[in-house]
C-alpha cells in the first residue's frame, strides 16, 4: 500500500512535470501552457455535459422503481473525469478524457465491477414480517385528511 501511494503522490507528479518540460523544450513554453489550459477547459465542458446525462439517467431509473447502479458508477467515473482534467499534466489528461469516453467508460466500469467482485463479498439477510403481509408495490394506500371546522368555545 506505501508504496502505492508513493507511486501515486510522488512518482506520478514527477513524470508528469518530466513530459511537461519536455514539451515545452520540444515545442515551447506557451503552447505547452495552451495545451494544459484547453484540455482543462474542453475536459470541464465535457465532463458537464456528461454528468448531466448521467443526471437524467439517474432521475429515469429512479422513477421506474430500479436501482442506479450503473448510472452512479458511471457519476463517480466522470467526477473522477473531471479531477484528473483539474490536474495540470498531460497523463492525468488523457486518463480523465479517456473516462469521459462512454465506450471506454464502459470498459472501464467492466474492469472496476469485476475487481470489486473479486475483493469483496457481500451478505445480506432478508427477514419477512411475522404476519406473512408484504409490501406489495400494486398496493394503493388511498388517505385524507379531515379536519374539525367547529368552534371548541
Amino acid at each position: 500500500m506505501i508504496i502505492r501511494l508513493f507511486l501515486l503522490f510522488i512518482l506520478l507528479p514527477f513524470i508528469e512535470l518530466a513530459i511537461l518540460l519536455y514539451l515545452a523544450d520540444l515545442i515551447s513554453g506557451t503552447y505547452t501552457l495552451a495545451i494544459i489550459i484547453v484540455t482543462g477547459l474542453v475536459g470541464s465542458l465535457l465532463a458537464k455535459s456528461q454528468g448531466w446525462k448521467t443526471y437524467r439517467q439517474i432521475q429515469l431509473e429512479l422513477a421506474a422503481g430500479r436501482l442506479p447502479g450503473q448510472a452512479m458508477l458511471d457519476a463517480v467515473l466522470i467526477f473522477l473525469a473531471g479531477a484528473l482534467l483539474l490536474t495540470p499534466g498531460i497523463l492525468t489528461d488523457l486518463f480523465g478524457l479517456s473516462l469521459l469516453i462512454p465506450p471506454c467508460r464502459a470498459f472501464y466500469r467492466r474492469k472496476l465491477i469485476e475487481w470489486c467482485k473479486a475483493h469483496f463479498t457481500i451478505h445480506t439477510n432478508f427477514s419477512q414480517s411475522s404476519g406473512g403481509a408484504s409490501w406489495n408495490r400494486s398496493e394503493v394506500i388511498d388517505s385524507r385528511v379531515i379536519t374539525d371546522d367547529r368552534d371548541d368555545a
